[in-house]
Order: structure tokens, then C-alpha cells, then sequence
């Protein structure tokens, strides 16, 4: 207990006797870990909604109305021929006059006063795998324009493949730009912080110097000059998470309403946020420490 305390006492002289060296290095690691804890909660926030999208996903296949509007044996024979695809997990049949209720709750105003239903009946297409569905769209539309016959009646064949390309490219640009950002930002706190060592080892040099003469050893050397490092990156993870506490708690009330959010759509847990901003502070401070002892520190 003595020596841990006599280790921490080394270690806070360090930081006092380099205050603004010590700061700067602290808030670098705050802006970096609050950054980095933005990131995880928008970037697993847009991923759990572009997979929500993903699920949602289907294929509508549109049957021509008025004079060529197809029989009823027509429409089976279609339902029939999509079920026995493969990668198809349902097909539900929509009659117009259910489409045409369904978007009158959905529009109301839009459809008060139109005169006549102008929706077709239609198949709702789900696949096993979401990704399919694009494909299965482009072969059913290629399909319909070469041999009519093998989707009678059928007009036209629809995917929501542009949104779920909209939200992945959004996605991976918030990744690449906060990626980059983040980047830097831990470049400059485990350089600012190995900096606040070597000026530390070098004021204390002739300290060390007799501290090796008297027999102590490599590691009880290092020990304030780690500790320091650890306490530097400690102290700005936690300040972090203090700033993304009082920004859950102000702004993210005003955000979630201009959100789509359902049930399976959510960013990580705020505490598995905040432990992992506190132990990326403590692995900056350990990094930072432990490039200065090895290049500056000879013992």
C-alpha cells in the first residue's frame, strides 16, 4: 500500500508540476471519447434501422386494371408461381379495394374525394433473405416483358431497394467521416499524452537516475509515469460520459421525435456506451504512456 502510494504521489507531482500540458492532453482525450461515444450510439442507431428496413423489404408485384385487368384463376396462377420460388417466405394476395382502404387510413385528405379506386390488386412478396429482393424483382420484371405469359395480367413489379441503398450509404458515410475524425483525435491525445510524459521524465531525469542507483527496479520506475498516463485518459473518458449523459438527458428527447423509431430499432445501451468510452480512455492513457517509456525512458 505504501509503495502504490507513493507511486500516485509521484504521479500527481508529475501532473501538477505540467498543468496545461496535462489539461490540454485530458480535453483531448474528452473531445475524442465524446466523439467516439456519438459514434456508437448514432452509428449502431443507423445500422439497427437500416436492418429494420432491410426486414421490411418486399417485392410488390401490380396487375394491370380496366380492360386488361387479369381473372381471378389469372391472379392464383401468379400467387402460385411465386410461392414456388425458393427464396419467396410468403406471398399475401392485396385486393384494390383493401389497398384502397388501407391508403385512405394512411392519406386521408388525399383520398376524401376520389371518385373511383385507380389502386390495382397486387401480391406482397416476402423473401427469406432481404437481399434477394431486388433480384427476384428485376427477374420478374424482365420476365414480364419478354414472356407475358408466365405472369399473366401482371403490370408492373416494384421493390423498396432505393431506400435501403439510401440508408446503407448514409450509414457508411457517417462511419467514414466520424471514423476519420475519431482518428485523428486519438493520434493527437496518445501524441499530447506521451508529450506530458517525456516532459515529465525529463524534469524528473536525474531523479531516475539515483532511484536506479539505490536498487529501484524498472517497473517502480515507470509506475508514476503509467499512472499518470491512466489518469489522463481516465479523467477525460469520464468527463465524457458526463457531457453524453447531459446530452441524453437534454437533447436526445428533441431528437427522437423527428426520428422514425419502432421497437427492434435502437442504438447500443447507454452503459455498454459509457464502459467502453471509459476503457478506450484508460487503453489511450496506457498507449500513450507506454510509446514514451519505450523510446524516452532508459533504464
Amino acid at each position: 500500500m505504501s509503495k502504490f502510494r507513493l507511486i500516485f504521489s509521484e504521479a500527481w507531482s508529475s501532473i501538477t508540476a505540467n498543468i496545461s500540458t496535462s489539461f490540454a492532453s485530458t480535453i483531448t482525450v474528452l473531445i475524442s471519447m465524446f466523439l467516439l461515444g456519438l459514434f456508437l450510439a448514432l452509428g449502431t442507431w443507423v445500422l439497427s434501422y437500416s436492418n429494420h428496413v432491410k426486414r421490411e423489404l418486399v417485392v410488390h408485384v401490380y396487375f394491370a386494371t380496366g380492360a386488361q385487368q387479369p381473372t381471378q384463376a389469372q391472379e392464383a396462377q401468379v400467387g402460385q408461381r411465386l410461392r414456388s420460388d425458393k427464396r419467396v417466405k410468403s406471398a399475401v394476395f392485396l385486393s384494390k379495394e383493401a389497398a384502397f382502404r388501407a391508403e385512405s387510413k394512411k392519406l386521408p385528405l388525399q383520398y376524401a374525394n376520389v371518385p373511383s379506386n385507380p389502386l390495382p390488386d397486387s401480391w406482397i412478396v416476402k423473401l427469406k433473405n432481404p437481399n434477394d429482393s431486388p433480384t427476384l424483382g428485376k427477374e420478374i420484371q424482365a420476365q414480364v416483358h419478354n414472356q407475358r405469359s408466365l405472369w399473366p395480367g401482371v403490370n408492373d413489379v416494384r421493390w423498396g431497394d432505393k431506400t435501403t441503398k439510401r440508408v446503407l450509404t448514409v450509414a457508411e458515410v457517417i462511419s467514414i467521416v466520424f471514423l476519420v475524425a475519431i482518428f485523428l483525435l486519438v493520434t493527437a491525445s496518445t501524441l499530447l499524452i506521451a508529450n506530458t510524459i517525456r516532459l515529465s521524465i525529463f524534469a524528473r531525469r536525474r531523479e531516475i537516475e539515483v532511484m536506479k542507483l539505490v536498487g529501484a527496479t524498472n517497473w517502480f520506475v515507470r509506475g508514476p509515469f503509467m499512472l499518470e498516463g491512466l489518469l489522463q485518459g481516465l479523467v477525460g473518458s469520464v468527463l465524457a460520459v458526463v457531457l453524453l449523459v447531459i446530452g441524453k438527458s437534454v437533447a436526445l428527447p428533441a431528437i427522437l421525435g423527428h426520428l422514425h423509431s419502432t421497437s427492434d430499432v435502437h442504438a447500443l445501451p447507454f452503459v455498454l456506451n459509457a464502459v467502453a468510452l471509459v476503457a478506450a480512455g484508460l487503453l489511450l492513457g496506457a498507449a500513450g504512456s507506454g510509446l514514451t517509456l519505450r523510446r524516452f525512458l532508459q533504464v
